[in-house]
């Protein structure tokens, strides 16, 4: 989903001729959200959406991102989670005064993120890396499709798109794999323009593929694993989002064994409430799309964990429940410390589903992100 814009993190941190960051600062959702927009294109109205060149930058926007996550099995049913996102934000507006001469001259600024949930390790492995867009160090465009931040790569797979391919590798933990869409692309909000609060602008052009037939290797402490399962990708570009009331969101997306996908998200105000823009999607086995406005969704915190790196307190199980298609989930952490603690804290994590579809059982696997819960004031989301 929106997981972290980190426009404000250029102001805290200082990139080395190698892109290292000896420097950091770790700011909240709403801070890194409130940076300036002078000079930007801003998401303002319905677009029509290309591919595959919307797969590829949009440099007159702030911030983008490509974002994959994923549940895995090796054939003993030893099972990993990951998330692979990468990050675009610009440091300056496209009219403004070229880059300086010099091969490390840019305006473009890449994040990335890698994380991999080992359940029978009971470890979750998280990595970020920073780099400039200039000397070859991270970029990306659309055709042939490949983004990169060093040696983590989203790109065409072999046989071309829409398969992908997608490497990431860190102190001995790694991923290897080709991703294939199941389903056809999913506009999200109205046709792809994705309203985040009441002002115009705070919104952002967003497009989904729930439901990724997903295969390779998950390599953990150097030992290799092959993987087969599910993955889902969000795709987003803009330049703001929040309004001043909101602190973050909770954002889930289900992959379930009836075939059917589900993703929904709660803009959280600072007395726990959703906004009125949390909306979702029930996207059905055969790829047609419902939309789930706020009130077709009820949501139960049903535990809490407490990070032990500061005072974030996190929800920790939930029941989701869509009474108009009779579902009625529970959804469960794989593990419960699933915590980035980067230049942005959230919580992203593999969680189990079990519950019932029209009176029948029904399992899946998912993935939730927690943002804003570090933020002064934040008060966890009620119903």
């Amino acid at each position: 989903m929106l997981v972290v814009m980190l426009a404000l993190v250029v102001g805290a941190l200082w990139l080395g001729p190698g892109g290292e960051a000896p420097v950091r600062a770790t700011v909240s959702v709403a801070e890194a959200m409130a940076s300036d927009t002078v000079g930007y294109a801003r998401a303002v109205a319905v677009r029509p959406f290309h591919f595959p060149e919307d797969h590829g930058p949009h440099p007159d926007f702030k911030n983008e991102w490509w974002y994959f996550t994923g549940n895995l099995a090796t054939e003993t049913d030893r099972r990993f989670g990951y998330e692979l996102t990468i990050f675009r934000f610009a440091l300056a507006p496209p009219q403004a005064a070229a880059p300086r001469a010099s091969a490390w001259g840019t305006r473009q600024l890449y994040m990335a993120h890698f994380a991999l949930t080992d359940v029978a390790g009971g470890r979750f492995l998280p990595f970020e890396r920073f780099s400039r867009g200039a000397a070859g160090l991270a970029g990306a465009r659309a055709e042939p499709f490949r983004v990169r931040l060093e040696d983590w790569t989203l790109e065409a797979a072999p046989d071309g798109l829409p398969a992908m391919r997608l490497h990431a590798s860190d102190d001995g933990a790694a991923i290897d794999l080709t991703v294939r869409p199941l389903k056809p692309i999913v506009l999200q909000g109205d046709r792809g323009l994705d309203r985040k609060s009441d002002r115009p602008g705070n919104a952002s052009y967003y497009y989904s593929m729930t439901r990724l037939e997903t295969e390779g290797t998950v390599v953990v402490d150097g030992e290799a694993f092959a993987v087969r399962g599910l993955s889902w990708m969000d795709r987003e570009w803009s330049t703001s989002a929040l309004g001043e009331e909101q602190v973050g969101w909770d954002w889930f997306a289900l992959q379930l064994d009836d075939g059917r996908d589900l993703m929904y998200y709660r803009l959280r105000t600072r007395d726990g409430q959703a906004g009125p823009h949390s909306d979702g999607v029930l996207v059905g086995a055969e790829g047609a799309v419902r939309k789930l406005p706020r009130e077709a969704v009820a949501l139960d915190v049903r535990g809490h964990w407490r990070s032990p790196r500061g005072d974030a307190v996190y929800p920790a199980r939930w029941r989701l429940r869509v009474p108009s298609e009779r579902l009625d989930l529970d959804l469960t952490p794989l593990l419960d410390d699933q915590e980035i603690d980067g230049a942005v804290r959230y919580w992203e994590g593999a969680v189990r589903v079990a519950g019932t579809a029209d009176g029948r059982p029904v399992s899946g696997y998912g993935y939730v992100e927690l943002t804003g819960y570090d933020a002064a004031g934040a008060t966890p989301l009620s119903r």
